[in-house]
């Protein structure tokens, strides 16, 4: 059953906040699930106290909806009751100071190394410039585990000749060193071979300039687009490979390997471990597998 009090703040959020269509449904749908919930403990929709309210929230958990769902409805109830308090239709908000659901953060999405190594090895295959570019970025990115913008923005005395290492400027200006081995290096020394012929005499600063000789570095969106191309010939859904899918690849796979927590952040340039931190669901399987292993009393009988 519709409710005049529902409709009057469906039609305020239309007309003084210029609500889209889709939110409005979105609002409809979830206060009038809440209006039945209320009905049978004999409310009416704008007639709920602080404990009914509270009770349909943790109807929600119970119902297995997941914490983004909850917090929807929850910011559906809070809107409402809100509106109802400051056009003077309750005399109290009996949303406030409702506990909102832990969204928690979203578990990183990264490739296999099976999947890495075909993309790596696609990438090789490329000729040209273009191809060796490509092939650079691409072992460079997962060698060093590189924010995009890093990745593009190195300058060319970012890599010393012969050296082990790379120096990154990172977020806040904060250099750090990036051991590289030596699949990366070979990659980087082909590059820059063909870099050399490639500006035919220009100067750049880039390590990895732009197209347009002489020109400012390459472009995060021409690496990305040329990535997903990539991803296309490599068999791999274009959708699932990103520069920043690369960057959880290099520190979900160091993890697995058995890598400290504090050497990740340190490769990552994480200013605080609890970045990193959302990489050690991925430890699970390895430690149940340690565990299994060399646990006296997990071998089985």
């Amino acid at each position: 059953m519709a409710s005049p009090t529902r409709d009057l703040f469906l039609d305020m959020m239309a007309a003084e906040r210029g609500a889209a269509q889709n939110t409005l449904t979105a609002y409809r749908r979830d206060l009038d699930d809440l209006g039945a919930f209320l009905a049978k403990r004999g409310r009416a929709l704008d007639a709920a106290d602080a404990s009914d309210l509270r009770a349909y929230l943790k109807s929600l958990a119970l119902a297995g909806l997941s914490p983004r769902t909850q917090a929807r409805r929850l910011s559906a109830l809070t809107q409402f009751h809100r509106f109802l308090f400051t056009e003077g239709r309750r005399a109290d908000d009996p949303s406030q100071g409702l506990d909102s659901p832990r969204l928690g953060r979203p578990l990183p999405k990264y490739l296999s190394k099976t999947q890495v190594t075909r993309l790596i090895e696609t990438a090789h295959a490329q000729e040209g410039w273009q191809g060796l570019r490509l092939a650079a970025l691409l072992e460079l990115l997962y060698a060093a585990g590189l924010r995009v913008s890093e990745l593009v923005g190195l300058p060319l005395a970012a890599l010393a000749k012969d050296a082990p290492h790379l120096i990154v400027k990172g977020k806040g200006n904060k250099e750090r060193l990036v051991p590289l081995g030596e699949p990366a290096r070979q990659a980087l020394e082909r590059w820059r071979q063909a870099r050399l012929d490639w500006l035919d005499g220009q100067d750049s600063k880039w390590l990895f300039p732009a197209k347009a000789k002489g020109g400012g570095p390459l472009r995060r969106a021409a690496f990305a687009r040329d990535l997903k191309g990539l991803a296309a010939k490599a068999g791999l859904k274009p959708a699932q490979v990103s520069p920043h899918v690369l960057r959880h690849s290099f520190a979900s796979h160091l993890l697995a390997g058995g890598a400290d927590l504090r050497v990740v952040q340190t490769l990552l340039g994480h200013a605080d471990i609890a970045t990193t931190q959302i990489y050690t669901h991925l430890q699970d399987d390895h430690l149940k597998g340690l565990v299994k292993r060399h646990h006296p009393l997990a071998a089985k009988k």
